[in-house]
C-alpha cells in the first residue's frame, strides 16, 4: 500500500524513472509522493512491482497513464482496464491520472494502438466519447481518475469550443477533476495562439473554476529559435514563465498536488529534488501571503 508521509500540507513529488531508482530508495527525501507510469508495472510480481513496493514504504504514489486513451471511439479496452485496477487495488495510490487524448483505434479489423498522445478536436461528439470512457474507467476502478490537458501542435477545423471550455464541462458531465500541466498550456500557447505565452495561460486558468484542479505538473521544455515548433519534452529545469506561472496557480487553485516531471535528458536525483525545493518555497511563499480565502481571478 502506498503510505503518504507529507512534509507539509501542500504535497510536493517528482516522476520517479529508472535511472533514480537506488538514489530514491536509499537516500532519505522530504518530497511526499512519487510518480510513476503506469503501464511500466503491469506486470505482477517480478522487479519492477517490487520496486514499487519497496518505494510505497517511503513515498505515497501516483499511478499516471499513458496509454489509457480515454478519447478514443474504440473505447478502452477491458484488459487494460483489469490491469490497471489490479495495478491500483494492490498500491492504493493517492492519485491516478491521464491525458484527454485517443490513442486506440481499428486498422483492417484489429484493435491497434498509436504509440502516442494524439489530440481530440474540442467539440460535442469528443466531449461525450470522452465523458462516456471515463465513466466507464471510474467505474472499472471504483474511484475517480484525474485528466491531464494535452500540448497542442494543430488545430482541427472540427474544433468548436476552447480547450479550457471543454475541460470544464467534462468536469460537469463525469466529476473528473483536472491535472493541470501548465507547461502543456505554455507549449499551447507557443505553437497555435499569436498571444504572448503567459498571458494566455494566466487567462486560460481564470476561464476555469477553482475547485476544478486535482493536482499540477511542471515540466521544462527545449528553448527553439522564434516561429518554430515547440516540443513538450520534458528535458529541461522548469522554466522561469513555468514558475511565475506555478506561484499564480496557488494563487487561484490553492494547495494543490504538485509533481516536477523530467522525462528526457534526465539529471541527477539531487537536481531533482531541487526542483521538487523551488516548488515548495514557492508554495510556501504563496501560501504565507494569500489566505485561501482571498483567492480570486489573475490580473493580466
Amino acid at each position: 500500500m502506498s503510505v503518504l508521509k507529507p512534509a507539509s500540507d501542500l504535497l510536493i513529488g517528482v516522476g520517479l524513472r529508472h535511472p533514480h531508482f537506488t538514489e530514491a530508495l536509499t537516500t532519505p527525501s522530504h518530497i511526499d509522493f512519487v510518480e510513476v507510469h503506469s503501464e511500466n508495472f503491469f506486470a505482477e510480481g517480478g522487479a519492477s512491482q517490487s520496486i514499487l513496493r519497496r518505494a510505497a514504504e517511503n513515498y505515497g504514489i501516483s499511478l499516471h497513464s499513458t496509454s489509457m486513451g480515454l478519447g478514443s471511439a474504440q473505447g478502452v479496452p477491458e484488459h487494460y482496464l483489469r490491469r490497471l485496477k489490479r495495478l491500483a487495488d494492490d498500491f492504493q495510490p493517492i492519485l491516478m491520472s491521464d491525458h484527454a487524448c485517443f490513442t486506440w483505434s481499428q486498422l483492417n479489423g484489429k484493435t491497434v494502438h498509436s504509440g502516442d498522445l494524439l489530440p481530440l478536436a474540442y467539440n460535442e461528439q469528443t466531449l461525450v466519447v470522452l465523458a462516456h470512457n471515463i465513466d466507464r474507467m471510474q467505474q472499472v476502478l471504483g474511484r475517480s481518475v484525474l485528466v491531464e490537458n494535452l500540448s497542442a501542435y494543430i488545430q482541427y477545423s472540427q474544433t468548436s469550443m476552447s480547450e479550457d471550455e471543454f475541460l470544464v464541462r467534462l468536469w460537469e458531465l463525469t466529476g473528473c477533476h483536472l491535472l493541470l500541466d501548465l507547461n502543456n498550456i505554455l507549449v499551447t500557447a507557443n505553437n497555435v495562439t499569436a498571444v504572448e505565452p503567459l498571458q494566455f495561460a494566466k487567462q486560460w486558468l481564470n476561464n476555469i473554476p477553482c475547485d476544478i484542479v486535482g493536482e499540477i505538473h511542471l515540466a521544462g521544455f527545449t528553448d527553439v529559435s522564434p516561429g518554430q515548433l515547440v516540443v513538450d519534452d520534458h528535458s529541461q529545469p522548469v522554466s522561469l514563465q513555468g514558475w511565475n506561472l506555478y506561484r499564480l496557480a496557488l494563487q487561484r487553485f490553492g494547495k494543490v498536488p504538485t509533481l516536477i516531471e523530467w522525462d528526457n535528458n534526465l539529471p541527477s536525483w539531487d537536481t531533482l529534488l531541487s526542483e521538487a525545493d523551488k516548488a515548495r518555497q514557492i508554495g510556501e511563499q504563496v501560501f504565507d501571503a494569500v489566505p485561501l480565502a482571498s483567492r480570486k481571478p489573475m490580473h493580466e
